[in-house]
């Protein structure tokens, strides 16, 4: 005989096993960025806000928006590196990256986060145009426009830029070319904005 009653409780839970998903599997490893140089430990300060800089969330275009790294295969068609993904998205990791950059090279207090309000009357935003492989040169390629303000109501902007080359076509290889080209850049905003 059917017990109706535990039918009934089952019933949903039956339906809803259909309906989960839980992906492909993981990959072996996840990709992240390393910064070269770190404040050491029990570093701070203080300063006004004139001094501080915050540093707004970088914009990067649809092809690297992604966990993935990009693959420039010819003019216009990008692929994704078989195994290679980062452990989120790389306008995120590059914006820490940086703000660990210029708070490890100056005195100044960098204020980094997704919402840094007005704490800083400093702002450094930008784009990261290229931050994948290119499998045309056989090179790694981080292109980052910053913008900042300038003397008064002016805006500044400047290109940055670093090759990594000779680097084969496969995650290990990838990974730490761009987290070695992704540093040269941090530490060339670092400067301009220093």
């Amino acid at each position: 005989m059917i017990d109706h009653r535990k039918l009934a409780v089952l019933a949903p839970a039956l339906l809803l096993a259909g309906c989960l998903s839980f992906g492909s599997e993981p990959p072996d490893s996840l990709l992240t960025l390393t910064p070269s140089a770190t404040a050491p430990a029990g570093t701070g300060g203080s300063s006004a806000s004139g001094s501080a800089i915050a540093l707004v969330e970088f914009q990067a275009p649809a092809a690297i928006d992604v966990t993935r790294v990009p693959v420039q295969v010819s003019d216009t068609e990008i692929a994704y590196l078989k195994e290679a993904v980062w452990v989120e998205k790389p306008a995120r990791l590059f914006r820490r990256l940086i703000a660990e950059t210029i708070r490890a090279r100056s005195n100044r207090v960098v204020v980094d986060g997704d919402d840094p309000g007005a704490l800083a009357s400093n702002r450094l935003t930008g784009t990261l145009r290229q931050f994948g492989y290119d499998a045309r040169t056989g090179s790694v390629v981080v292109v980052f426009d910053a913008v900042r303000p300038g003397e008064g109501s002016a805006v500044e902007t400047r290109r940055f830029e670093a090759t990594v080359p000779g680097v084969a076509a496969d995650v290990r290889s990838v990974g730490p070319a761009l987290n070695s080209a992704a540093n040269d850049v941090a530490g060339q905003v670092a400067d301009w904005v220093s």
